[in-house]
């Protein structure tokens, strides 16, 4: 009998995690807890959401910005589900490319200026790849830092109650600026809390002089 094959699905990150989910995604996930695969709500909100902003979602005004969230949070009933399915691994990729589509267009729609919305945009992708890396590396942040980041949902809502309220560039410059500082403070406590390995130079050898191994 040859050697037992190492299972891949061992070391696989748990793709809950990676969705990025809020408290309100989270817990709508609860209602069915594993029961409906998550990448079919996932598309299906993703598509019509893709549909409200071709139609001119950043020209809208009032209850009408909510929709795409609403829409969205379809897939939120299916967060609870283990996302072991072969083609699971599409659903945080469809998250994420909907809020980055549905916070540029609401943003250049409806005036917000641009490079609000760029710092915006990269200070979620820069949350995102910061996820991904601590998968990887089998680490989580700390639970505060997840819930103070609001999740796709939550910042969605967030931009979208700002536009019904008429304050988007005001909403759009508090949220940016929330995230910036929680990634700074995050990443900068991380890395002070990281253990660090005293560098003791080259192996010498027994008369005092650097290894011939090492030259």
């Amino acid at each position: 009998m040859g050697a037992p094959r190492s299972d891949p699905d061992t070391h696989r990150p748990d793709l809950r995690f990676l969705r990025d989910d809020g408290h309100l995604s989270t817990g709508l996930g609860r209602f069915a807890p594993g029961a409906l695969p998550p990448l079919l709500p996932a598309l299906a909100g993703a598509m019509v959401t893709g549909v409200l902003l071709v139609a001119g979602i950043g020209h809208a005004s009032g209850i009408t910005l909510f929709a795409p969230v609403a829409a969205l949070l379809l897939s939120g009933v299916a967060s609870g589900h283990p996302h072991d399915g072969r083609f699971d691994w599409m659903v945080p990729p469809v998250l994420r490319g909907t809020e980055y589509l549905y916070l540029l267009a609401l943003g250049y729609g409806s005036g917000v200026p641009g490079p609000l919305v760029f710092v915006l945009l990269t200070a979620v992708v820069l949350h995102h790849r910061d996820t991904v890396h601590r998968a990887r590396c089998g680490t989580r942040p700390p639970g505060w830092a997840v819930r103070a980041m609001l999740g796709w949902d939550g910042r969605m809502l967030l931009v979208a109650l700002g536009g019904a309220l008429g304050w988007l560039p005001f909403t759009y410059g508090v949220l940016t600026g929330h995230l910036v500082v929680l990634l700074v403070w995050e990443t900068t406590a991380s890395w002070s809390a990281t253990p660090v390995t005293p560098y003791e130079g080259p192996p010498r050898n027994e008369r005092g002089g650097m290894d011939a191994s090492t030259t």
